[in-house]
């Protein structure tokens, strides 16, 4: 889904990046989602091998937080 999300992003703007640059990209946004992940497991708890859990919670919290903006 993240490497859809760059192609989608690069078309958008009409811009190139190189393979190295999407990779970088890509390293960012996993390294993002393992944080998230880790501060999930330490804020709730869990076992440090929830980290399944620990995905599904902060996913549903960022989309209870979006809705709550949205007026839902």
């Amino acid at each position: 889904m993240a490497v859809s999300g760059l192609e989608m992003s690069q078309n958008r703007a009409g811009v190139y990046w190189s393979r190295e640059e999407v990779d970088q990209r890509l390293r960012a946004i996993m390294r993002h989602i393992h944080d998230v992940c880790l501060e999930t497991i330490r804020t709730y708890n869990l076992p440090a091998a929830s980290y399944h859990d620990a995905a599904n919670i902060a996913g549903f919290e960022r989309v209870a937080v979006a809705s709550g903006k949205q007026g839902i």
